[in-house]
């Protein structure tokens, strides 16, 4: 089921805020851009594979290069937005991770979407946009259905979009991350009964 962005009005960060707060459990997520309001229903099992995969693989290159923290769901880039990517790198701040605190404006170095039918308008085009102008370095989105992974930059007019391998080498890490798309999609598919 898809739920659109309720644009009727312009929303504040304290109305978002007070829908988080009233909602029971996780999900609908929503989210803040300029204003308008994202809403999304909860994520299919193999958006959950694909996401919990890509974390598992980025927290040991991040770890292993000193880089920072990988995250999922809240991040505050701006005072006036509420984003929930799926997955984001927080940088270290002089050599140590950062704080996990919530009411901090952080930086990201890396932010990953997974694409599903229902947040696909929103991780294409609205967060993107976002995410370009606040000089993100790196936004991938992940099609699953295309088995492909667009990588987007500040300034980008059109993806680099690969099904074989995409790389990814912050400032301060002495090897990239690799990832063989054809393989990851592979050990990610639903399996048959």
């Amino acid at each position: 089921m898809s739920m659109p962005a309720l644009r009727d009005r312009t929303w504040t960060v304290d109305e978002v805020d007070r829908l988080i707060d009233e909602r029971e459990g996780l999900y609908p997520r929503y989210e803040l851009i300029d204003g308008e309001l994202l809403v999304t229903p909860a994520p299919t099992n193999r958006h959950q594979r694909i996401v919990g995969e890509l974390f598992v693989l980025l927290r040991q290159y991040v770890i292993a290069n000193r880089l920072g923290e990988a995250r999922f769901g809240h991040a505050r880039l701006t005072p006036d937005t509420r984003l929930q990517p799926d997955l984001f790198v927080v940088p270290s701040v002089d050599g140590k991770r950062p704080r996990a605190d919530d009411s901090i404006i952080i930086d990201a170095s890396l932010v990953i979407e997974v694409l599903s039918p229902s947040s696909l308008r929103h991780d294409r085009f609205t967060k993107r946009r976002f995410f370009q102008h606040r000089g993100v370095p790196v936004y991938w989105i992940v099609d699953p259905d295309g088995e492909s992974i667009e990588v987007w930059r500040p300034g980008d007019e059109r993806p680099e979009v690969s099904d074989e391998r995409v790389t990814w080498q912050p400032e301060g890490a002495q090897t990239p991350f690799e990832l063989d798309v054809r393989r990851f999609f592979a050990e990610v598919a639903d399996e048959e009964r």
